[in-house]
C-alpha cells in the first residue's frame, strides 16, 4: 500500500498543478476593464428668482479630456435668489443650507474632498452689481464662506457674464441631444458628426442667443471658443440684460406710466379688456436699474396706480416695439440696440420662458405657431381674449395669464424683428422645456466645461498575455496534464498486476 501511494502521489501533484495552471491562464484570457469610481461636481445656479443645486457625475476616465457627465440629483432652494437678500445679513448663505446638506448625503463620503463646488450667479446678481457693487460683493463673500464650510473642494462663487450664461446653455442643449458625443452600439463613446443647434434662452432678467457661426464676427466681444470632446467650437453669443421676461414687463409698465402721466389710473393695452390690478410705483416699477432711465424726477415710490386693461393688440404691439431700438447700427447688420449679429443658421432650441410662452399660445389658440405669420395671427387672438376665457382654457391662475399678451408680443418682436428669423428660418425653432428628458439650463454646460480641469483617473485593466506566449503556456500545461494522467494510468496498471503492492 505504501509503495502504491509513493508511486501515485507525484502523479496526483503533477495533475493538480497542471489543472490549476490551465485555469489561471484561461480564465483571465479576456481583457476586463475595471472602471474607477465616479467623479462628482456641484453647480449652484443662483438665478434672479431662486437658487437651484445640480449634482453631476461622470466616470473618472474621460473621453478626449471631457467627462461624460450625467445629472445625479438636484435641489431647489426655498426663498428668492441670493440677490434678493441684499441688505439682509446671513440670508443668502442660509438659503443654501438645505441643498448643501443634501449634497453631503448624495455624494459618497470618499469623494467629498475631490468634488469641485461652484456657484454661478446670473442676471439677478448682475443687476445688483450695477445698483450696489459693494452689496453684491458682500453677498458673494457671505456665500463663499458658507460653501467653504462644507467638505467639498470649493472653487469659486462668481457672477457669470451674459455671454458665459448663453454659451453654457448652448453646450447643455447640444450635449443632451448627443451632438457632441454618443454611446455607440459597440459600447464606446463616439463623435456622431452632427451639426450643433443654436440656443435661445429667456430668463427673468436677461435673454441670450447663441449659435455656431462661420461668418466673420465684426464685434470680437461676441465670440467665444469652447473645446469639448477633442473639438473646438466657435460661437456667437449675446446676452441682453433687462430683456428677460420680468424686467421687460417692468420696463413696459414704466413706459406706459411715463407716457400717460403719473396718475391714479393708467391704461394697459396688453392686459385683457376690463382687467385691472393695483401696483406700487417703487417696488413694482421703478426700483430697478432697467427702468432708471424712465424714472420720473419726482414720484412717490409708495403711490398705488391702477393698471386697467384695454385688450388692444395694435397698441400693445406698438408699445412693445418701443422697448427696442432698431436704428443706429454701426456694423454691416445688427439685431437691436446696435448689437452686431451674424445671420441665424441651422436649427435652434428655445427654452425657459420661450417654451412657456409658446405653450400658452398653443393652448389658447390651437395654432401650432411655426412661422411669423402664424405667431402674429395667434397673438392677435390672445390679445382680444378676456381673462375668463384665458383662465378657463389654460387652467392657470390670473397672475400668469395677465401678461400673456404682452410677453407674446415681446417674443414675436424679439424673434422676428430682433433676431431676424424669417418665414423660412422660423420653422427651425423648436420650443422645448426639456431635451431628451432633462431640463435645459446653463449649469450642465458649465459642469461639462469645468470637467476639463478635473484630473482623470486611469482604468484598472486585467489583460491577457500576448497570443504567442499565451498559446505556449497553454501547450506546456496541457502537456503536463497529459503526462500526469499517463503516469497515473501506468502506475495503476503496474500495481494492479502485483499483489504484493496492493
Amino acid at each position: 500500500m505504501a509503495v502504491r501511494c509513493a508511486l501515485i502521489i507525484p502523479g496526483a501533484v503533477l495533475l493538480t498543478l497542471a489543472a490549476v495552471g490551465l485555469l489561471l491562464v484561461i480564465l483571465p484570457a479576456k481583457e476586463v476593464e475595471t472602471p474607477p469610481e465616479n467623479m462628482y461636481g456641484i453647480v449652484l445656479d443662483a438665478g434672479s428668482s431662486h437658487t437651484s443645486m445640480y449634482i453631476y457625475k461622470w466616470p473618472a476616465d474621460k473621453m478626449n479630456g471631457t467627462g461624460i457627465v450625467t445629472q445625479h440629483s438636484e435641489c431647489h432652494a426655498k426663498g428668492g435668489g441670493i440677490s434678493s437678500y441684499a441688505g439682509v445679513g446671513g440670508g443668502a448663505a442660509e438659503s443654501l443650507a438645505v441643498c448643501l446638506k443634501q449634497a453631503v448625503k448624495d455624494i459618497p463620503k470618499s469623494r467629498h474632498h475631490q468634488t469641485p463646488l461652484y456657484l454661478g450667479a446670473t442676471a439677478g446678481m448682475r443687476l445688483l452689481n450695477i445698483v450696489n457693487g459693494t452689496e453684491a460683493k458682500r453677498v458673494l463673500r457671505e456665500v463663499e464662506h458658507k460653501l467653504q464650510s462644507y467638505p467639498f473642494k470649493f472653487k469659486e462663487a462668481t457672477i457669470l457674464s451674459g455671454q458665459e450664461e448663453g454659451a453654457y446653455g448652448w453646450v447643455t442643449v447640444n450635449y443632451l441631444l448627443e451632438n457632441f458625443v454618443k454611446y455607440g452600439l459597440v459600447g464606446h463613446w463616439l463623435n456622431p458628426g452632427r451639426d450643433t443647434i443654436g440656443a435661445l434662452d429667456l430668463g427673468g432678467a436677461s435673454t441670450q442667443i447663441t449659435f455656431e457661426t462661420g461668418e466673420q464676427v465684426e464685434d470680437k466681444g461676441k465670440v467665444m471658443e469652447l473645446r469639448l470632446y477633442g473639438q473646438t467650437y466657435r460661437l456667437y453669443t449675446q446676452s441682453f440684460l433687462c430683456y428677460g421676461q420680468d424686467q421687460f414687463l417692468r420696463t413696459l409698465l414704466a413706459h406706459l406710466i411715463t407716457t400717460q402721466g403719473v396718475k391714479a389710473t393708467v391704461s394697459h393695452p396688453c392686459y385683457p379688456a376690463k382687467f385691472n390690478v393695483s401696483i406700487k410705483l417703487g417696488k413694482d416699477v421703478f426700483d430697478s436699474p432697467c427702468t432708471k432711465n424712465q424714472r420720473p424726477a419726482q414720484f412717490d415710490p409708495q403711490m398705488s396706480v391702477s393698471m386697467v386693461g384695454t385688450g388692444d393688440y395694435p397698441t400693445c404691439l406698438d408699445s412693445v416695439k418701443k422697448m427696442f431700438s432698431f436704428d443706429n447700427c454701426s456694423y454691416s447688420k445688427c439685431s437691436f440696440n446696435g448689437v452686431f449679429q451674424p445671420s441665424v443658421r441651422g436649427s435652434f432650441m428655445a427654452f425657459s420662458a420661450f417654451f412657456f410662452t409658446h405653450s400658452y399660445i398653443s393652448q389658447l389658440t390651437n395654432i401650432s405657431v411655426t412661422s411669423p405669420s402664424q405667431m402674429e395671427q395667434a397673438v392677435r387672438i390672445i390679445c382680444n381674449m378676456n381673462m375668463a376665457e384665458m383662465t378657463e382654457k389654460t387652467k392657470q391662475p390670473i397672475k400668469y395669464m395677465k401678461d400673456v399678451c404682452a410677453v407674446s408680443n415681446f417674443v414675436q418682436v424679439l424673434l422676428t424683428t430682433g433676431y431676424r428669423f424669417t418665414e423660412r428660418s422660423f420653422p427651425n425653432i423648436s420650443f422645448k422645456k426639456k431635451a431628451e428628458g432633462a431640463s435645459v439650463g446653463w449649469a450642465l454646460g458649465y459642469m461639462l466645461n469645468l470637467s476639463n480641469m478635473v484630473p482623470a483617473e486611469r482604468l484598472g485593466l486585467m489583460k491577457a498575455l500576448p497570443i504567442g506566449p499565451w498559446a505556449a503556456i497553454i501547450f506546456l500545461f496541457t502537456s503536463l496534464l497529459l503526462m500526469a494522467l499517463g503516469h497515473l494510468l501506468m502506475t495503476y496498471r503496474h500495481t494492479a498486476g502485483q499483489p504484493g503492492l496492493v
